[in-house]
């Protein structure tokens, strides 16, 4: 089998040149291409992501690294990076790091150990000041649904105050004035800002936040169980309850439903996502959407851009949310 050497020698260019060929550059004369081009058909040789690589001292490999490798959210996000890059025949290393700031450099460690191109990070227990010292290190770095001063123009970030907003507003339209929250951990940027959300929505139609219907949550079903129950515990009358992601909304159902009361007759439920899974949940759940995927899409867009130099791709910065109304949010009772 031929190797990009052999064409390198028998078209009499460097290896760059040939690199440059196999990716259609336009700094590449028409006769030095057609050259290496005659060299190719002549060893028969077919150019692979390794040999480019080689020729162009790039891996064409993008490190991904995000919170979790498994869930709907993390799964959709790595799916919709790893199309957008196949489709310009880029490919993903991804790594986890389980919300924990020693585990998140270990990944990034890791990855760029692998000589990845491009870094597209969603992480939560790093700093800011390390992201901005990541930033100013190579590879390339973009951030996905986190915003740092600094180098705002390479997050790609979701408007979730606007979110937090949207779900407490609608319960609010509903009729509902005693309204629980169901936060996620507060030391992530997000689930504060869905937090601050809720608040401005209340404080819109004057409701007065009271801090004994908020619990703070760890975004996982069990979370939201226990974060239901507590609610219940303390015996504070409440008729509707918003909740930071849909996983927490899963268990509050549960508990609400342990106790005899039916959803949202009883008890009305909000939840922020909109995983795939959610419209199956007995009621459907109404939620927010959070367009993880077109995120993550957008994130390989920016690396596409930025790193690989396709100016063709657009690359969109803020992304909006919007209420999905199904049923399990209803008018407040009468009664």
């Amino acid at each position: 089998m031929a190797t990009i050497y052999e064409v390198s020698k028998l078209a009499g260019v460097s290896l760059a040149t040939v690199s440059r060929v196999m990716n259609d550059s336009a700094k590449v004369s028409e006769k030095t291409r057609e050259k290496v081009l005659a060299a190719m058909r002549e060893l028969d040789y077919r150019p692979n992501s390794f040999a480019q690589s080689l020729a162009s001292n790039r891996s064409n490999c993008v490190g991904v690294l995000v919170s979790e490798l498994h869930g709907p959210i993390f799964g959709a996000m790595i799916s919709g990076i790893e199309l957008e890059l196949r489709r310009s025949g880029k490919f993903v290393i991804a790594s986890a790091g389980h919300s924990d700031a020693e585990k998140e450099k270990e990944g990034i460690r890791f990855l760029v150990s692998r000589n990845v191109d491009a870094l597209i990070l969603h992480v939560e227990a790093l700093q800011d000041e390390q992201l901005l010292e990541l930033m100013r290190a190579q590879p390339p770095v973009v951030l996905i649904n986190r915003r740092v001063r600094g180098m705002e123009d390479r997050c790609i970030r979701l408007d979730n105050v606007q979110g937090g907003l949207l779900a407490t507003r609608h319960l609010l339209d509903l009729g509902h004035r005693s309204i629980a929250y169901i936060s996620g951990p507060q030391w992530w940027g997000d689930a504060r800002a869905r937090l601050k959300g809720h608040q401005q929505a209340l404080a819109e139609h004057g409701v007065s936040f009271d801090p004994r219907l908020l619990v703070e949550g760890d975004y996982h079903e069990s979370g939201g169980a226990q974060a239901m129950q507590q609610l219940f515990d303390r015996a504070v009358p409440f008729t509707a309850v918003a909740c930071g992601n849909d996983e927490m909304a899963a268990g509050a159902m549960d508990v609400i439903r342990s106790k005899g009361l039916s959803i949202p007759e009883d008890i009305s439920l909000v939840g922020f996502d909109n995983a795939r899974w959610a419209r199956y949940l007995y009621p459907k759940l109404t939620t927010v959407n959070y367009p993880v995927g077109d995120m993550g899409a957008m994130a390989a867009r920016w690396v596409l851009r930025q790193v690989y130099d396709d100016t063709s791709q657009e690359v969109q910065i803020m992304f909006d949310p919007h209420l999905v109304e199904r049923a399990s949010a209803g008018p407040v009772r009468s009664d």
